[in-house]
């Protein structure tokens, strides 16, 4: 099947990895907080792909100028370049820049298990 090369999709959601919810523009394609996005594109924003694995931050590549993240994808290995986005939390970059990016997920991941348990006790 083939399929338009873009299609602009504004579409809000809650990151399959670390649960932050994103408010999508229409190119936004990963969490801004982790950095971390869905296989779900054959081509940006048609929705076609059937995999639907999660796509993980590996590495920074720099093309004509421009930052992109590349993600694998941990279910069948497909590697996709995003533009970084303006939004994009900066300490997530530099984790990816400098190959603690692991890290910084597995922090990122306490730190919201700890803020869920503040909020369920101030709620007593």
């Amino acid at each position: 099947m083939k399929t338009a090369k873009f299609t602009r999709k504004t579409e809000d959601f809650d990151c399959a990895f670390c649960g932050t919810h994103v408010k999508g523009n229409g190119y936004t394609n990963h969490c801004t907080e982790c950095l971390s996005s869905l296989h779900v594109d054959v081509n940006p924003g048609d929705r076609a792909s059937d995999c639907h694995g999660l796509m993980l931050a590996d590495s920074l590549e720099r093309k004509k100028g421009e930052m992109f993240i590349v993600h694998k994808c941990t279910k069948c290995h497909h590697i996709r370049r995003n533009k970084i986005s303006p939004d994009d939390n900066f300490e997530a970059i530099l984790a990816l820049s400098n190959g603690t990016i692991d890290d910084y997920r597995q922090n990122l991941l306490l730190m919201k298990k700890l803020q869920a348990c503040v909020l369920k006790n101030k709620t007593r």
